[in-house]
């Protein structure tokens, strides 16, 4: 049944459920924790956007072709081409071809991006500390299982 076909009642019904709920605060969590950790970020000369690319870089020495940063970042490769040329401007990555697809290119840090990553990791380690400090590591250990258990689902 559509929501919208849907009475007040069945859908007031229907938010208070506790998946519904939970769906929620997840997207609410997720806004708010990257709009703090861009905040932090931002006196760095960072923000939520250039700490992701340099993140995923970060997890591929050999480094990455652009179509599948763009994937592992979660944007059009369209808005990583402008977040490149960014930090390739500021000496943090080099864009490569790729022998045999003169399409393709290969992205990947510079030696100057290492200590930029180095900062970047004690702000998002300060802001993880500070949003979890004082939840019972059990729990953080329970949710993480729960969201572990949905991303698989949703990666087959």
């Amino acid at each position: 049944m559509a929501a919208d076909s849907l009475s007040y009642g069945e859908q007031k019904e229907n938010m208070m459920d506790p998946s519904h709920q939970f769906v929620a605060e997840l997207f609410q969590l997720a806004r708010r924790w990257r709009a703090r950790l861009d905040e932090r970020l931002k006196p760095e000369g960072h923000s939520k956007s250039s700490w992701a690319v340099l993140f995923w870089l970060s997890r591929s020495p050999e480094g990455m072709t652009q179509s599948e940063l763009a994937e592992e970042v979660g944007i059009e490769t369209s808005t990583l081409t402008r977040q490149l040329d960014t930090l390739e401007a500021q000496g943090l990555v080099v864009r490569l071809a790729v022998p045999g697809d003169r399409r393709a290119k290969l992205v990947r840090l510079t030696g100057e991006a290492w200590p930029q990553l180095q900062v970047i990791g004690e702000i998002t380690k300060a802001v993880r500390e500070e949003l979890l400090d004082d939840i019972d590591p059990q729990a953080v250990e329970t949710a993480l299982a729960v969201l572990q258990q949905i991303r698989a689902k949703l990666d087959r």
